[in-house]
Order: C-alpha cells, then structure tokens, then sequence
C-alpha cells in the first residue's frame, strides 16, 4: 500500500534513489536494480508502482550519465540508436504484458534474469576487448576513446549485431516490465558477447536506457501508478547520486566493475526469488 506524503519517506526516497544512481552511473543500468528490490522488499510497495517510480529514475539517470560522458567519446551514439530501434519496440510490448502479470511472475522473471546476467559477467573478469594499437580498423560501429587504465586511446569493433539486436529486444520488454532500464541485460551482452569494453558498453547502456526507459513509463503513467512525489524524492537522489558514481567509476578498474556488477546481480536475483516463495 502506498504511504500517505511525508517527509521521513521522502528522505528515504531520495537516499534510496541516491544510491541508484550511483550504480546507474558506476554500471550503466539505470539504478533500478537496486531501487525496485529496496521498494518492494524494505518499503512493502507493490511491485508495479515501484517499476513506475524507478522508471522515471531510470530517465534521469540516463540524462546525468549521458551529458556528463558523450565528451569522453565513451557513448557510442551509432551502436545505441542502432539497438534502441529493438529496445523500444521491447519497452512498448513490455508494458502492455506487465499489466496481464501477476506480482509474483514479476519477480521471479527480475531474479532469473539478474542471476543469467551475473554469470555471463564472471565469465569475462579477466578479459577486455580493447585494441591498444594505433590505427586498428573499429568497423562501422566501433570506436575509440582515450583511457587512463591502458595509459592512452584504445580502439574495439563490435561483433555479433544480430544477436545484440534480439537481446535489445529482451531488455526493453524486461525494461518495462521490472523497472530496470534494460541495462541489467545490455551492459553484459555489449561486454561478453559483442566486443565492446566494460565503459563504453556501460556508457552506452546509459545512454539508451532513458530512451528505453521512456518508451515504458508511458503505459504506467496512463495507468496512474506514478506516484508524484515520491517520483521526485527518488530523481533528486539519483541526480545526486549519478554524480558521485561517475568520478568513482572514473578510477576504477575496469575488473572491479565487472565484479560490482556480478555481485549486486546475484545479491538481487535471490532477495528477489526468496521473497516469492
């Protein structure tokens, strides 16, 4: 049941939201992955306002991460605008079956797919796609970018597009059917299978998940499941948050990222298949 307006619950949202955007700026994914389990399991929300609000989140995450990134040349806008035309099409349809779900199919579909998503991540800790050699061929959809763990620029090309573009697909339905921007399936398909390094992959995931993002809160908004002010709380903590997980995630390794994202995964995946049982 969703609580009456206050500020003790608006200073939770915010912090909670806070530290979705940390992880949404750390990780690419939106926040959602932490900021959906927190309201459905701590604040007893039901699973649908809880996806709206984090949808909403989700877009401002996107906005921070995006504006602050795109002059690193980390986003790369062609990959992006190529995969969105899937993803949306998935955020569309997502939202239409989210209505004919029960709660419980909900998240047990949210813990499945974090725990597939954290395995596929171990499986790369200790490889990385970059090229460090000077004029190496990216393709059409590759690209450079300078970085300070390889000392310099580095360059990659992007592999399997087909496959990218069905798992684009999956993310924007899941997007709007958990509240999770889909970059909880974009970052490790762009990592593990498509050649893309860690930060651009996460980089580019949050450039697409506010358009991702978009495209599902439409359906909820018609369906009053936003809650406004609760909406704003979380937002302002996110854009506070994003902030602070761009200048962590700047010196970071790229290793301790992957293993950031695979622990809060495999974390969230079982809080979220316990609470089903």
């Amino acid at each position: 049941m969703i609580p009456e307006p206050s500020l003790t619950m608006a200073l939770v949202l915010f912090g909670a939201g806070m530290a979705a955007g940390i992880v949404g700026a750390l990780l690419g994914l939106g926040g959602g992955v932490f900021l959906v389990p927190f309201m459905v399991l701590v604040l007893q929300f039901p699973m649908r306002q809880a996806v709206a609000i984090s949808l909403v989140t989700v877009i401002a995450t996107s906005s921070v991460v995006t504006s602050i990134r795109m002059g690193r040349s980390l986003v790369n806008f062609r990959l992006g605008m190529l995969l969105e035309v899937a993803t949306t099409a998935g955020g569309l349809a997502g939202g239409v079956i989210a209505i004919m779900l029960s709660q419980h199919t909900l998240q047990r579909m949210f813990g499945v797919m974090t725990i597939v998503s954290a395995v596929a991540m171990l499986g790369r800790l200790k490889k990385r796609n970059v090229i460090v050699a000077d004029g190496a061929d990216t393709g059409r959809l590759g690209g450079r970018y300078h970085e300070a763990e390889s000392g310099g620029g580095v360059s990659y090309r992007v592999k399997r597009v087909p496959g990218a573009m069905a798992v684009s697909l999956a993310a924007g339905s899941l997007s709007s059917l958990l509240g999770v921007g889909g970059g909880i399936l974009k970052v490790p398909a762009l990592n593990a299978w498509c050649g893309v390094p860690m930060r651009a992959a996460a980089a580019t995931s949050a450039f697409m998940i506010g358009v991702t993002a978009a495209s599902g809160v439409v359906i909820y908004f018609g369906r009053g499941d936003i809650v406004p002010w609760m909406a704003a709380a979380a937002v302002l903590g996110v854009l506070a948050g994003s902030r602070a997980g761009f200048m962590v995630g700047e010196r970071a390794k790229a290793k301790w990222l992957k293993l950031l994202l695979a622990a809060i995964l495999v974390v969230v995946g079982v809080l979220m298949l316990a609470r089903t049982k």
